[in-house]
């Protein structure tokens, strides 16, 4: 029974990360740069494990009967990825866009780790996928802990696959070009997340 939750936490939540989206575009962004992108994969797998647990120990339930949280968290999100976005945006259409050269300003670790937990925190998707979805099914697993082991197993290995991942394959994008072409990406994403949330409400 043990095993069979800790399964189900697993596939359920590699199912739910590995889509792309804000999260997955921002430790995408970071490890490409090579900027700080092995503590960014680790505070997401912290952040997403308190979640699921968050969620199967009791705030879906919470949240799923407070409407004026979610809203809350709607509004505020979508006002943090349109800002983010327009950031991104920038720099795609600037002509040093994301050059990978000595003159490339790198943020320090405290300013990139703050830029994810907005990024994770204030998108309300977090919360509908990891907290209500994935924490209402692990409630009702027979092992519960399990389950949540099993969800932040999935979340170790999808965001560390894609830091290793993406940084190993830096040297063969790093043209301003390709550069350009992510942020643009970046932008749209946020942006599309955003409008999904203002038009939700």
């Amino acid at each position: 029974m043990m095993w069979q939750s800790y399964v189900n936490g697993l596939l359920v939540a590699l199912g739910l990360i590995m889509a792309i989206g804000a999260q997955n575009a921002f430790v995408l962004a970071q490890s490409l740069r090579r900027e700080h992108h092995l503590p960014v994969a680790a505070l997401c797998v912290i952040c997403d494990a308190l979640l699921v647990m968050a969620g199967v120990f009791g705030l879906a339930t919470l949240l799923a009967q407070s409407p004026l949280l979610l809203s809350i968290a709607r509004w505020g999100g979508a006002a943090f990825l349109l800002w983010y976005g327009s950031l991104a945006l920038r720099r795609a259409c600037s002509k040093q866009s994301l050059q990978q050269g000595e003159n490339q300003a790198v943020r320090s670790l405290r300013a990139v780790l703050l830029s994810a937990l907005a990024v994770t925190l204030l998108n309300p998707h977090v919360y509908l996928d990891t907290v209500l979805l994935i924490g209402s099914l692990g409630a009702q697993q027979s092992v519960p802990g399990a389950y949540v082991v099993g969800a932040a197993s999935a979340s170790l290995v999808w965001f560390f696959t894609l830091a290793f991942g993406a940084a190993w394959l830096a040297p063969w994008l790093a043209r301003p070009s390709t550069w350009r072409i992510l942020d643009l990406l970046v932008a749209v994403m946020m942006f599309a997340v955003a409008v999904q949330l203002i038009v939700m409400g």
